[in-house]
Formats: structure tokens, sequence, C-alpha cells
């Protein structure tokens, strides 16, 4: 497989690369240089880090490819900010991204704006091959993932402050209205159906081939799972049972002590959780997130039901948007809320909050689709390594760019993983009348 020809005009290309980049810079301009150096965990980046290895994505994968006798601004970066390129070099110590205080912000900001200048002068002069547009507009997605790393990395950054500091006190505003008590279920017929990227506009390479799929009848949930009924199993003994969980899932319960979702915190006045405008009270009627992926199937599983297949979801996602005949929208990063809301007042009854908010587990593998061959070259990198021991979400959250996201979207990590906005859509098979 090659990189999608079908890729925008340099103008075009152009006017997206500057908004991206911007925005990246827009995300950073509340914190301090110390902030943007300091790592929380080996699974987390410095601030620092992204903003100098998505520009190491274009300096290496388009300057050089563009420009003959290309000389980089500091050939030292090559190393200190590949990620897990192997075919291109090698690389600094992931768990050790914290210890860079050298190059700093300053220096960083100035790499930034010096391989800027020179991919928007090969774009307004139109010296980007098809090719080389592919690639671009590919680096401008992957720079939008990691906008939203920077904030799910900060967060679980300024999580380990003892002071609670706010990233931006305006954020995790409350909006909505109570949900419903009870889950609402809509049932699919299932049948042979067709999941994965269409095939024009962008997508991952792990998005493809597009193919067919034969699902038995399902039931989804009309929205994601809220605090409120999460910290129903809480307070019912959820996490001291061990009938809910998957063997590892009971093994980390035990050995890390968890007792509750990331950032939950029992005080003597009730539950608060901690979010990127300082520790608020819990919403119960929000959207549960911080959940792993084994804390999302013991819920299910305790509920008597169990959580979508990336399949049904997709399904279901697209039929949603087909019926409601609205381009796909939610709460995402744009909102400024930087926090899941409650579910919105809709008397029809449709799934709801299926995009933004919260990403949400299926119970699929993170695994190839038939067919499936990954980039050919260094890109090839991407996507296609990681097809192992990791669980796939789907919708997007409340930190993703909104025009980032699509209903073939498949976004993976380990099943521990917590710290990312990842919540619960429970499924079940139809109840037999």
């Amino acid at each position: 497989m090659t990189i999608s020809s079908d890729a925008p005009s340099a103008e075009a290309l152009a006017k997206r690369f500057r908004s991206i980049r911007s925005a990246s810079i827009a995300l950073a301009d509340p914190l301090s240089p110390e902030d943007c150096a300091l790592q929380s965990m080996p699974d987390a980046s410095p601030t620092k880090w992204h903003l100098a290895h998505t520009t190491w994505y274009f300096e290496t994968f388009v300057l050089e490819a563009a420009i003959p006798d290309y000389a980089p601004f500091r050939p030292e970066f090559r190393f200190l900010f590949n990620s897990y390129y192997n075919s291109v070099g090698e690389q600094y110590s992931r768990p050790h991204r914290g210890l860079l205080s050298r190059p700093g912000l300053d220096e960083i900001l100035a790499y930034r704006e010096h391989v800027d200048t020179q991919v928007l002068a090969l774009l307004e002069a139109d010296r980007v091959s098809p090719a080389g547009r592919a690639v671009v507009d590919l680096g401008n997605h992957h720079e939008q993932q990691h906008q939203e790393l920077i904030l799910t990395d900060l967060k679980h950054l300024l999580a380990r402050n003892p002071l609670d500091p706010a990233y931006r006190a305006s954020a995790a505003s409350e909006k909505g209205s109570a949900t419903e008590e009870a889950h609402r279920f809509h049932r699919f017929e299932g049948g042979l159906v067709e999941i994965g990227h269409p095939g024009s506009g962008f997508g991952f390479d792990n998005e493809g081939p597009r193919h067919r799929v034969y699902l038995q009848p399902f039931e989804l949930a009309r929205r994601p799972v809220t605090n409120r009924e999460y910290l129903a199993f809480v307070e019912a003994g959820g996490y001291e049972d061990p009938t809910h969980w998957l063997s590892d899932g009971w093994a980390a319960v035990t050995e890390r002590g968890w007792q509750a979702p990331l950032y939950w915190r029992r005080e003597d006045t009730g539950w608060t959780t901690f979010t990127l405008g300082g520790r608020r009270t819990l919403d119960l009627d929000a959207p549960v997130c911080h959940l792993s992926f084994y804390e999302a199937d013991a819920y299910a599983r305790a509920q008597g039901s169990r959580l979508p297949s990336e399949a049904e979801w997709e399904t279901a996602a697209l039929r949603s948007v087909e019926a409601s005949e609205r381009l796909i929208e939610g709460n995402f990063v744009e909102s400024g809320a930087l926090h899941p809301r409650r579910a919105p007042v809709d008397a029809t009854g449709d799934l709801v909050q299926l995009f933004g908010d919260v990403w949400e587990w299926t119970q699929s593998a993170y695994g190839p689709y038939p067919g499936y061959r990954p980039i050919e070259g260094a890109l090839g990198e991407y996507n296609g390594k990681f097809m192992s021991s990791q669980m796939v979400l789907r919708g997007g959250s409340c930190a993703t760019p909104a025009d980032h996201i699509r209903a073939s979207y498949r976004n993976f990590f380990y099943p521990d993983a917590r710290w990312q906005f990842s919540g619960i859509r429970l499924a079940r098979d139809p109840i037999s009348p």
C-alpha cells in the first residue's frame, strides 16, 4: 500500500498547515517553560517534546525529500525527536524525555518557525509532488493526534501536583441536562455490512481496506455510561469483586491499588475529579472517563452487558449520522470545555455523544483488516507495527480536533491505559421475547 494520492491541493494544504501548527502553539500558550519540560510517566511526553517531534516529522519526511542537500536545523534533533521510526535511525529513550532540559523551549519554537517557513515556501511555490502532498496531509493529521496528547499528557502531569493547578480556569464548564435514569438501547438488525474508510478524503492506512463483515443483531446504548452509574459500581464493591474482571484486569486492580477511575478522589463532602480546569466536584450526569479497558469491561459485565465490537460501533455511528442528516458533531477540543459534558436532551431518543466527549472502548483487539498492507517506506512504521496487544477505541473525545475524526477512525491503546479521555458505551445481544 502507498500513501493515498488523493491529497488536497498545495494551496489547501498550506492553509490547513498554518492553522494546525498555530493550534499547537496556542495549546502551549498558557504554560510556563517548566510546564512544557516535565514528564509524569513513561507513556506521556513533555509538551516541548510534542512540539519538537511534530516539527521533526515535517523536516524529516517533507523537507529532506523535497530539497536537495537540505541542511537540518540541528543534526542532533534527528535523534532527539525521532519517536519510533527505526528505519530513520536511533531514538532517544522515551521514558527519559523529561530529562531534556536542553534544547530549551525558545529553541524548539525557533525550530518550528524555521521548518514552517520552508514547508510553506515549498507549498506556496507548488514545489511538492502529489506523493509529497500526501505526506504533508498525513503530517497535519499526525500533529492533530499530538495536540490531543499534549492535553492528556499535561493533565496527567498537573494532576501529580498537590496544588491541583488549572491549565485553564475556564475549562470543564458544565453544559447539558440531567441524564435519564435508565439506559435505553437501540436495536440493530445486523447482517452483511461494510466498514472501513470509504476511500475519498483522508484516512490512516489502518482504516482500510474497506471490507464486509457479518453482524448478528445487537443493541447499543443511546449514550455513554455516566459518573453516577459508574459510582454505583464503585460503591457496590466493584473493585473488590473479582468475578467481574478479566484475569489481567484483576491483577492490575490488586497490584496498582485501583479503587475508582483515574483522577477521582473521595472527599469529606463527596467525590471530586481533577480536570484541566483544576479539581472539581464530580458531575454525576457527565460521561465517566479515564477508564482502562479492564474497568470498562468489568463494568459492562457487572451490568449484564458487554462492550461493542468496533464493527458494531461503526455501523451504528454511520446509520446514526445518516438518519440525522447531520455532519459529525459533538463536544470536541474547539468547545473549550476540555472535559466530557452531559448528554443533550433529544426527544427523538437517537444515539447521542457517539463523537466527542469520550473515546469509547470496544471489545475489538487492534489488528489489521483483511488485505491490509502498511505504507511503503519509513512511514509504514506509523501504524502497522503496533497491531499487537492493544484494544480499539472509537469516536474521539473532548480533546480531539473536530475535523480530525470520522466514523472509520481507529484509535488504540493498551488495555491498562487510563490517562486518555476514555469511557464506556454498553452493548448487548438482543433480549429474547
